[in-house]
C-alpha cells in the first residue's frame, strides 16, 4: 500500500510485533497527507449558463431523460465552496437528482475579492437570486421552479421568497438552514454584542477570511474537529474507501472562501445579535421581510448532530410560514454528513428526490 524508506524499515524491525500494524498505518497516513494528489471533485457534467460578478449559474446534464418538468435551483451558502453538493460519484446530491431525471441548476457565489467587501445580503437577495431564477425558467422552459437552499443559502432563499410572493416558486427545500437565532449554541455567546466588536472586525479585515470562519466552526467541538480527523485517518489508513472519502471531505473543509465584509456585518449583527428575521424586523433595501409570505410547498430538513445550525434554529420556521403543505424532518446526521457519505445517500437524497417529485406533478 505504501513504500517505506530504508530508515523506516529499520525502525519497523525495532518495533515490537504487536505495534507494527499501528506503525504501518501511521506511515500510510503520512503518505496520504504529503504525497497523495488532491482528489477530483464536482464531476457531474455541467454547463455555465449565466454569470454576474464572481457568481456563476450552472446547469447539470441529466444522466437519463429528463422526467421532471419543474427545475431545481440550488442556492449555496456564502462560506466554503458548493461542490459539497457534488463531492464525488456516489456521494453527490446533484448526481442523484440528475440520475433521477431532474433538471438541476446551481448558483455558485464564487470567491469574493477585496473589491467585493461592500457586498450586502441585499445584493444577493435582490440582484443575484431573482436573475438566476429568471434564467432557469427561461432555459428550462418551465412555468414553475423548485428551490433548494443549503445552510446560509437556505436563509437567503427564505428572505428572497418572502420578498417575491408572486414569483412561480412551487417547492422549497431548506437543508440545515438557520432562521431563529435566539439560541444558536456557543455562537450566541461568542458573538454577543457586549463582548464581540463586530464593527472593528469588519473594518479591519474588509472581508472576513475563510480561515477565520473555519476556525470558529471548529472551536464548537475543538478536539473532534481539529484532531479527530487525523486520528481517524491513522486508525483507518488501510481502509481504501475511508481514505478516499476522508481526502474528499478534507479538501472541501480546507477550501474556505472570504465572507464579504458588509454581508458579514449584517449576518452577525442583524441575525445572531438581534434575531431580526424571525421577529419580522429585518429590512432588505427598505422592504420588510415577513416569512408569512412564503406559501410554497416546504420541506425543512434539520440534522440532530448539527452544531452549526442547531435543529431549534431550523424548526422555528414552520410556525412562521403560510404554506399549506409543509414538512419538517430531523435526520440523524451532522451539518456536513447530511449531504455526503453513505448516510446521506441512504436517507437525505431519497427523501429530497421523492418529496420534490411528489410535489412537482
Amino acid at each position: 500500500m505504501t513504500t517505506m524508506t530504508k530508515s523506516m524499515e529499520s525502525l519497523l524491525d525495532a518495533i515490537p510485533e504487536e505495534y507494527r500494524k499501528d506503525y504501518k498505518r501511521f506511515v500510510r497516513a503520512m503518505d496520504i497527507l504529503t504525497k497523495e494528489p488532491e482528489p477530483q471533485v464536482g464531476q457531474t457534467p455541467k454547463e455555465l449558463i449565466w454569470t454576474k460578478n464572481k457568481a456563476k449559474l450552472y446547469r447539470y446534464q441529466p444522466a437519463k431523460t429528463k422526467t421532471n418538468k419543474v427545475p431545481i435551483l440550488m442556492i449555496y451558502a456564502l462560506i466554503n465552496k458548493p461542490y459539497i453538493l457534488d463531492l464525488a460519484p456516489g456521494s453527490s446530491l446533484i448526481e442523484y437528482l440528475t440520475d433521477k431525471g431532474h433538471d438541476v441548476y446551481l448558483l455558485d457565489w464564487g470567491t469574493p475579492g477585496y473589491e467585493d467587501r461592500h457586498m450586502k445580503l441585499d445584493d444577493y437577495v435582490l440582484d443575484y437570486i431573482p436573475r438566476a431564477v429568471k434564467k432557469v425558467l427561461r432555459t428550462s422552459g418551465a412555468d414553475e421552479i423548485s428551490l433548494l437552499g443549503y445552510c446560509i443559502g437556505g436563509t437567503l432563499t427564505a428572505i428572497f421568497t418572502a420578498l417575491h410572493p408572486n414569483l412561480p416558486i412551487k417547492n422549497i427545500v431548506f437543508l440545515t438552514s438557520p432562521f431563529d437565532f435566539s439560541d444558536a449554541g456557543l455562537f450566541t455567546n461568542w458573538v454577543d454584542e457586549r463582548y464581540f466588536n463586530l464593527d472593528l472586525m469588519v473594518d479591519t479585515f474588509g472581508n472576513i477570511p475563510g480561515e477565520t470562519i473555519d476556525f470558529g466552526n471548529k472551536l464548537l467541538k475543538p478536539i473532534v474537529n481539529s484532531v479527530g480527523p487525523y486520528i481517524s485517518l491513522i486508525d483507518r489508513a488501510d481502509n481504501t474507501e475511508f481514505v478516499k472519502n476522508w481526502a474528499l471531505l478534507q479538501k472541501w473543509v480546507g477550501d474556505g472562501i472570504p465572507f464579504p465584509g458588509e454581508a458579514y456585518r449584517q449576518w452577525i449583527g442583524e441575525f445572531y445579535q438581534k434575531n431580526k428575521l424571525i421577529k419580522d424586523e429585518l429590512y432588505i433595501r427598505g422592504q420588510q421581510v415577513q416569512l408569512k409570505n412564503i406559501k410554497a410547498n416546504v420541506l425543512n430538513i434539520a440534522a440532530d448532530r448539527d452544531h452549526i445550525a442547531v435543529p431549534q434554529q431550523t424548526e422555528r420556521l414552520m410556525d412562521k410560514i403560510s404554506s399549506k403543505d409543509k414538512t419538517f424532518k430531523l435526520l440523524r446526521a451532522g451539518h456536513v454528513s447530511v449531504t455526503v457519505g453513505k448516510g446521506a445517500a441512504k436517507n437525505t437524497y431519497p427523501l429530497i428526490e421523492q418529496w420534490v417529485s411528489e410535489h412537482s406533478q
